[in-house]
């Protein structure tokens, strides 16, 4: 069942280019930022200006919420992730290079892009911080809540 689940969650993410990440701010208020993703499994990844405030956000406090839905046409068949998670930013050339190639191989755009023409970029790994706080979204009525749907 487990496999099951990770793997819709996998193909929600497969269908998804964006998400909307939000941080916290130094004086507590809450900011959500539609950016663009890869991910490898359920580890998404995502890039954003090196002096931005969602990197000060992220280097002040990691936890973060993520959520995405992919196209749809009908409310009953809406897909979606949201999930409580954790930022940090990727230092190791290895990862880097890897997430190189899954953004190129998502956006090829990225290729056209010269080194001389790009800010200063920072790249972070979010990490859900347990599938209990991972919500899957499978269709309109299954936004209700847990406790809605016992009554």
């Amino acid at each position: 069942m487990k496999h099951k689940l990770q793997q819709k969650m996998v193909d929600i993410l497969a269908r998804c280019m964006d998400m909307t990440i939000a941080t916290t701010r130094s004086d507590g208020s809450p900011q959500a930022t539609v950016v663009s993703f890869v991910h490898d499994g359920l580890l998404l990844y995502f890039g954003c200006g090196a002096g931005s405030q969602k990197a000060m956000n992220i280097a002040r406090d990691p936890r973060v919420s993520v959520a995405m839905t992919a196209p749809y046409e009908d409310w009953l068949e809406i897909k979606g992730l949201s999930m409580a998670a954790t930022a940090t930013e990727v230092v190791l050339p290895s990862e880097l290079t890897e997430i190189g190639r899954l953004m190129v191989q998502r956006f090829p755009q990225i290729s056209a892009i010269q080194p001389s023409e790009a800010a200063p970029v920072k790249l972070f790994r979010v990490r859900p911080n347990d599938h209990l706080c991972t919500r899957l979204f499978l269709g309109f009525w299954s936004h209700r809540s847990r406790q809605d749907r016992g009554r």
